[in-house]
């Protein structure tokens, strides 16, 4: 049986859970507090060196990190990674996206404002420009969006869980998603899909 390492709040986290709970297959769940340094302990670091979260174990000493890596492994041969050579590099230019222009600018606001308890100087000064950036990220999907029901094809595939993850709850991060009607329905969308779980999910029956 799989093993995810994982911290709860983590929309990169989700993003495996996720995938996981919509293919069905048991996976058991440990839980990392990355606030409380966790995941730089000798026994984690162990197992990836980056000191990160998510991690998969696929079996005893074989582990997988980065979440789009997840999903693309977990993805293969199943609904949710296409047939088309065109349709798959597709799905991997908006995984690139999600990784370059949209994660580091709506989960790291989403991060300060939720889960520290202080901004520092840095933090005070970088958080209006991250969200300027986040807004931008929003506007390349809203776009995109508007004449395509899925990022893939009309497909929902794992292009949409990796946006997902983070864009459903970047009003926790200060936006304001009222402004991207595409966007929204999109959201609903993939909430409806089948054996879809909310980011608050931490325990699965199989």
């Amino acid at each position: 049986m799989y093993r995810l390492y994982d911290y709860p709040p983590s929309g990169n986290g989700y993003k495996v859970r996720l995938l996981l709970s919509q293919l069905a297959i048991p996976f058991a769940y440990v839980e990392l507090d990355i606030l409380k340094g966790e995941t730089r302990t000798p026994d984690f670091l162990a197992k990836n060196p980056n000191g990160r979260i998510p991690l998969l174990e696929l079996e005893p000493g074989h582990y997988l990190a980065e979440s789009n890596a997840i999903l693309f492994y977990l993805a293969q041969g199943t609904a949710f990674w296409p047939d088309n050579k065109l349709a798959q590099t597709q799905v991997l230019s908006w995984l690139f996206f999600e990784q370059y222009s949209h994660e580091p600018n709506i989960a790291t606001p989403r991060f300060w404002l939720c889960h520290v308890p202080q901004l520092n100087t840095y933090q005070e000064t970088a958080l209006p420009y991250k969200q300027e950036q986040g807004y931008q990220a929003l506007a390349v999907m809203e776009q995109h969006l508007a004449n395509h029901r899925y990022f893939v094809a009309d497909h929902y595939t794992i292009a949409d869980i990796a946006l997902y993850a983070y864009t459903h709850v970047a009003h926790e991060g200060g936006f304001d998603l009222t402004r991207f009607p595409s966007i929204q329905r999109w959201l609903q969308d993939v909430a409806s899909q089948p054996n879809h779980v909310p980011i608050t999910q931490t325990a699965f029956e199989f």
